[in-house]
């Protein structure tokens, strides 16, 4: 029986069929000119003949011969025989410890697998990956103590149990911590996390890959960001490369292609991406009908990146010379990926049969060999020779990033269970013979006797740290500047702001009006001309510049191009003109929060990555932080980014006409979920002063326990006349949250109004309608964080839970209303489940007004009565539970609600038309 593969025609999607649609009106000249490439190859070798083919293709279209790109090339390596790079290391040696660095994870994650531990696991990828990090890890991967400084290296998170097993073998892992893996608190002291994540081993990992599509994005600006890092002068970064090992099929996530262009367009040649192509994604083929090589080869070509293909083992390059008519590579042009995955778990036999045996020619070409040798015809990612050529010709290539698309198993080596198989990826543990098959493959120097004394605990192998194996290893890693991965913290000193450079927030706008952002941007503007510390700040927005008012820093601090500006700019006789440099200090990465999140996690961690902090300032439109790019926000916070995220034209009511897409109501519940954010909602120029003060103290200060921290700022586009900082201001307040505002002179019932952001300004109106209309007294209390007490709040009741019999501590919020008197109104932009994160805290009677439900297109006025959030709600909603307590008449609240025409959208009065910042 024959398996049925697909035929040419079918599948000549996958190559670019430069002839398919001309008709060859002289075969014989044809064959000449084919002749005489042959020839020239044959004589001078395959450099010349690229040489010759590429002038023959420039003259062509200099005729206005029209030859089409070539994107996708023959399923061949990439770089000929004879342009191979000579592998330089021993190769015998680095096999035999290569073969106990597989054992030793697969017995990790087999132990861990056991009936009374049951964690989990993968085996299968570094199984099929171990020769492409093995190759890097003994020639090219450089240590932080390389005169260089080292490079980054972003591994794939299901190859971790690798990582481990060569740590061990490096002697900086134990077998207790072996038998830690993904036991985090059980095992504490002992523990290894399931993937890269730097917050949980901080002292290892550098970055979190596991969230599949994230790894790639934060690559690419990772070396744009030691570019820039070196083109300001910040560092010299001119000998780092970046390493992204990627599997095919998480390419198929939106983010691991989207940003492919930014490499290519500045031109990031110290970015390698290599990406696995064991042809299986977790359930099954990447594309069963298809070649997911030659589509990741022509997608890359086409983004402007330098292609290697490493398809194909030494075992193969006799056959292929002999390939003379073309017959074998046509077999490979037109074989499927679910045909391959088939061949290798079947047998040399059934290779012959129906990878060989589909043309004379080809038959022919195997006839000699064995099938045990068909079976040895090893595919190129798992060939030390292959990966090496590939690795020196990307870290030499100049000009453009480079991809090296590798071609393997998944599974390999681990035995006819595993090798290729659909189920491999959720396969976690082995049979007894499976082990003994997969310990003969290795040649492990332990005994059936071992295996056999428990199934669950198989014996690790390490030789001994002064076995010759070991002592190359380490010389090997001595040699390159240190072990990989590694995560060092300490950093060059940080000179911060005085108190000068606070002077604009604290003085508030005088006569002029100006909404946060703008205070926001003035700060940031007297931060950045700080001579000692102005040099650190990245501002990174994603093409909304002048909505935020920050086109004011186009010409001083410049756009940041590593080509500079070449073109002549339509706005250069402006005094605001837009101004590219080299040396520029703003991050642009156009429209693109993702890209944005990324830029921001590599300067925000370059304290750690470079030992030279820098602080990241990411300034995102609306909604479009959190709820776009939460997964990259959680990445950065396992990666311990420190910085500022600024939501800008922050609350569901502010963007008058841009509607339900805009309107963000809902953006401090998302950052509420990410442990390493602090959420403030502050309403004036000088609370942001002191809390973005509080947070550069927190990150880079000497007194500072919890540094790894990422402040979120939400500002409004509303302008309001911003107040001076009053004196004796209640600075603790405003840092844990919470702080009284303004006191009521009023006589009356009491009643306590907390507002956030945009709305303490309606507050402020309410109280002064509830005191001069209704005799109320209302204090008004600014939050500044609700997240925060909410945190607190929490943080009190856990300790209390914990602590029986002990006093109790009061959460802060409770300590500030301790003496207020009467019910709260709680009052927000935001959607009622912000404010009510403190209501559990409080005995008072609490009530909170929000904006629940989608925004719309509409005045703010309307707006906001039509959400019941803006003043006159607050003052029904206040008289309403005083009246339930017995304090104002029972027919006060129905009256004032038909006085103020609550229910009439057009009635409203709060906040002003327009939206400049």
């Amino acid at each position: 029986m024959r398996l049925d593969v697909a035929a040419g025609e079918e599948t000549s999607h996958i190559l670019s069929g430069l002839t398919n649609q001309l008709p060859d009106r002289d075969p014989e000249e044809t064959a000449e000119w084919l002749e005489s490439l042959d020839a020239l190859i044959q004589d001078q070798g395959t450099e010349r003949a690229q040489y010759i083919m590429r002038s023959l293709l420039q003259r062509a279209g200099a005729q206005s011969v029209g030859v089409p790109m070539v994107t996708t090339t023959d399923y061949v390596n990439t770089i000929p025989v004879d342009q191979e790079a000579e592998f330089p290391g021993d190769e015998e040696i680095e096999r035999k410890y290569r073969a106990w660095l597989r054992w030793n994870a697969a017995v990790m994650v087999h132990r861990a697998q056991r009936a009374d531990i049951g964690v989990g696991g993968h085996i299968s990828t570094y199984a099929g990956a171990a020769t492409l990090y093995e190759v890097g890890f003994n020639h090219f991967f450089r240590g932080k103590d390389h005169p260089g400084g080292g490079d980054q290296v972003f591994f794939q998170g299901h190859a971790s149990p690798g990582m481990y097993a060569r740590a061990f073998m490096e002697g900086r892992l134990t077998e207790e911590d072996l038998d830690g893996f993904r036991q985090e608190k059980s095992k504490e002291g002992h523990a290894l996390s399931s993937y890269p994540h730097p917050r949980l081993m901080p002292e290892f990992w550098e970055f979190p890959t596991v969230s599949m599509g994230i790894g790639p994005m934060n690559a690419i600006y990772q070396a744009q960001s030691n570019r820039y890092l070196h083109n300001r002068g910040l560092k010299d970064t001119s000998d780092q490369q970046v390493w992204a090992f990627l599997g095919d099929g998480e390419m198929d996530e939106p983010e691991s292609r989207g940003l492919l262009q930014l490499a290519a367009n500045d031109k990031l040649d110290n970015l390698n991406f290599v990406i696995n192509c064991n042809l299986q994604r977790l359930d099954g083929p990447v594309r069963g009908n298809g070649k997911i090589m030659q589509e990741l080869e022509a997608f890359f070509r086409g983004a402007g990146w330098n292609v290697i293909k490493v398809v194909w083992g030494r075992e193969w390059d006799d056959l292929l010379a002999k390939d003379r008519d073309g017959s074998l590579v046509k077999i490979m042009n037109e074989t499927v990926d679910g045909d391959y995955q088939t061949y290798k778990a079947e047998s040399g036999a059934f290779v012959r049969e129906h990878f060989f045996g589909q043309t004379p020619q080809t038959k022919e070409m195997v006839q000699d060999l064995t099938d045990d040798q068909i079976w040895n015809l090893k595919r190129g990612g798992h060939d030390y020779n292959k990966v090496y050529a590939a690795y020196k010709a990307a870290t030499e290539f100049k000009g453009k990033p480079t991809v090296i698309l590798a071609h393997t198993v998944k599974g390999y080596g681990l035995g006819t269970h595993f090798e290729g198989r659909n189920a491999t990826h959720q396969m976690k543990k082995l049979t007894l013979a499976d082990l003994k098959a997969f310990r003969d493959h290795l040649r492990i120097p332990i005994t059936d006797d071992q295996l056999e004394a428990d199934l669950y605990r198989p014996p690790y192998y390490h030789p001994g740290m002064d076995s010759p194996e070991i002592q190359y290893l380490m010389d090997r890693r001595r040699a390159l500047g240190g072990f990989v991965p590694e995560r060092r913290s300490k950093h060059t000193d940080v000179t911060l702001p005085d108190d000068k450079a606070y002077e604009v927030a604290n003085r508030g706008s005088g006569k002029q009006q100006a909404a946060t952002t703008m205070t926001f941007v003035r700060l940031l503007k007297d931060l950045m001309r700080d001579k000692k510390f102005g040099h650190r700040i990245v501002p990174i927005v994603p093409d909304e510049s002048r909505t935020f008012g920050m086109d004011a820093f186009f010409p001083s601090a410049k756009i940041y191009n590593p080509d500079g500006q070449g073109y002549l700019s339509v706005d250069r006789d402006l005094v605001l003109a837009y101004k590219e440099s080299a040396q520029g200090q703003l991050i642009h990465p156009g429209i693109n929060e993702a890209g944005a999140v990324a830029a921001f996690t590599a300067a925000g961690t370059s304290y750690a990555t470079h030992g030279e902090p820098l602080i990241p300032i990411y300034v995102f439109y609306s909604m479009f932080g959190f709820q776009r790019t939460g997964d990259s926000f959680w990445a950065a916070a396992d990666q311990m980014t420190r910085g500022f995220i600024i939501g800008a034209t922050a609350g569901r009511t502010t963007l008058t006409g841009e509607g339900l897409q805009h309107a963000d109501g809902h953006s401090p519940i998302l950052a509420a979920t990410n442990p390493a954010v602090l959420t403030y909602d502050p309403a004036f120029g000088y609370e942001m002063g002191h809390i973005i003060r509080n947070g550069l103290e927190r990150m880079y200060g000497p007194e500072s326990e919890d540094r790894n921290l990422m402040y979120y700022l939400t500002v409004y586009n509303e302008p309001i006349f911003q107040p001076a900082e009053p004196e004796n201001l209640d600075v603790n307040g405003v840092l844990k949250g919470i702080y009284r505002v303004s006191a009521s002179d009023a006589e009356g019932p009491k009643s306590q109004i907390l507002a956030s952001g945009v709305s303490v300004p309606w507050a402020l109106e309410a109280q002064r309608i509830l005191a001069e209309d209704w005799g109320v007294s209302a204090d008004v209390w600014s939050v500044t964080s609700w997240n925060e007490l909410r945190r607190d709040g929490l943080a009190a009741e856990e300790a209390a839970f914990l602590n029986p019999g002990q006093p109790a501590r009061v959460p802060f919020v409770a300590q500030q209303l301790a003496g207020a008197a009467g019910p709260i109104v709680a009052v927000t932009d935001y959607m009622k489940a912000v404010p009510d994160q403190i209501r559990q805290f409080l005995p008072h009677q609490f009530a909170s007004l929000g904006a629940d439900g989608f925004g719309f297109s509409d005045t703010r006025a309307a707006a906001r009565r039509f959400f019941k959030n803006d003043t006159h709600s607050i003052v029904v909603k206040t008289l309403q539970l005083l009246a339930t307590r017995g304090e104002v008449d029972g027919g006060v609240p129905a009256y004032a609600m038909d006085r103020y025409k609550l229910l009439d959208v057009n009635a409203g009065t709060t906040g002003g038309a327009g939206g400049d910042a």
